[in-house]
């Protein structure tokens, strides 16, 4: 046998939490267990293809539904988190791509009228449809609004012509539909203002994509899509006409609490791939993981992974609770997790030596896909801005 036939990670620690989300954490992880193996994953990466067969098997053990009501509220964070934490650690690009189903879930529990929810939600929670966000567009990052050239006009019969182009929309070439972002009003007194969600079937015509080749997250295609007069029903407006970029602001609590589950999970699944590879693997008669200056960087790692934990954690419960949202919290938490990530696939790389780097084993694949979330769904750096204005009431930095 081979070194990769012999190897195996770490269990998954036991993790201290309350019974209704370790009752959904050994749900997920037996799910996985029963349809997720090592050949899987590295099959998808290698062919970078979704695997959707797995997505539909995450929607049907209700794990996107959650304990979401179709016409009433939507899952609680703390429950979105263990499932994107168990994705995160092992079929990641999956993971990827259930935060933006989740975010869609929660734009149309909040915004969609009961017609919307039949149509769009439903299949959703079900993982009998798929859906992309577009929102990112080639000239803008951060400042997208002000930089937003994709508009809608609207008819003489109520419907709208949208044209643009939208750049790293995930998942968007197999996409069911696509909640899209459209300026519908000239620039006035903020930037924010006058654009407006609207409902897309992929299969509405003038919808073109084109698949942008990317470094990780390669079981999920991330697509440049090109919209030339792509006719919209009034009926597919999402929330209120000119407020949609200020109801995506609202989802970004979530967003961010979701990012930093994912990089939690992509660190976790490191640390114990890193952790079955310190104690399999020989060196000199013993095992490397009896190296002092190895074992110093795997603790560090690990103290990093426990304190992004408890952050988000901590964000979670405060979104789920009766005292509101917190999202500095849910700030430090997608800072810490992002941070826990790039710091523990690059010491799993140390660890692991000229073998980190063979196709055949998953720590390459977990440090390349830690580094989506140095920039996804914000830059560090701007996570960074924000904690400093709201957390420590410094002057605004940009």
């Amino acid at each position: 046998m081979t070194i990769q036939d012999n190897f195996r990670p770490a269990p998954p620690a036991e993790i201290s939490e309350p019974d209704e989300f370790a009752a959904l954490r050994t749900r997920v992880r037996a799910m996985l267990a029963e349809h997720v193996t090592p050949e899987r994953l590295n099959k998808f990466d290698e062919a970078e293809e979704y695997d959707v067969e797995l997505y539909r098997e995450i929607g049907a053990a209700g794990l996107i539904k959650l304990d979401g009501e179709l016409h009433g509220h939507g899952p609680k964070h703390q429950a979105q988190a263990v499932v994107l934490e168990e994705l995160g650690a092992g079929p990641t690009s999956v993971a990827v791509s259930m935060v933006v189903q989740y975010m869609g879930v929660q734009l149309l529990h909040t915004y969609g009228n009961r017609q919307q929810q039949e149509e769009f939600l439903a299949p959703l929670h079900a993982g009998k449809a798929k859906m992309s966000f577009g929102l990112s567009e080639p000239d803008g990052g951060t400042d997208v609004a002000r930089a937003m050239k994709t508009n809608a006009t609207r008819l003489d019969d109520g419907s709208y012509s949208i044209s643009g182009q939208k750049k790293w929309i995930g998942g968007a070439m197999d996409a069911d539909y696509l909640i899209l972002l459209a300026r519908t009003s000239e620039t006035t007194r903020s930037a924010i203002d006058g654009i407006t969600m609207f409902l897309l079937p992929r299969s509405t015509p003038g919808i073109r994509t084109e698949v942008i080749d990317t470094m990780g997250i390669r079981g999920l295609a991330q697509c440049d899509v090109y919209l030339d007069d792509v006719r919209v029903p009034a009926a597919n407006v999402l929330g209120e006409l000119d407020r949609g970029f200020r109801q995506v602001l609202d989802t970004l609590n979530g967003e961010r609490l979701n990012g930093a589950a994912v990089a939690l999970g992509i660190a976790r699944g490191a640390m114990e791939t890193a952790i079955g590879w310190a104690r399999q693997r020989h060196a000199f008669g013993r095992p490397v993981g009896s190296f002092q200056g190895l074992q110093h960087n795997l603790v560090d790692a690990s103290v990093k992974i426990e304190s992004a934990r408890l952050l988000l954690r901590q964000a979670a419960e405060a979104s789920d609770g009766s005292e509101g949202t917190n999202e500095t919290w849910s700030a430090m938490a997608k800072l810490a997790a992002s941070d826990a990530a790039t710091t523990t696939t690059d010491v799993g790389m140390r660890v692991m030596a000229g073998w980190g780097f063979f196709r055949g084993l998953p720590m390459q694949r977990y440090f390349r896909d830690a580094r989506l979330y140095t920039f996804a769904p914000l830059t560090d750096e701007m996570t960074r801005n924000y904690i400093g204005e709201k957390h420590l009431g410094l002057p605004r930095s940009f």
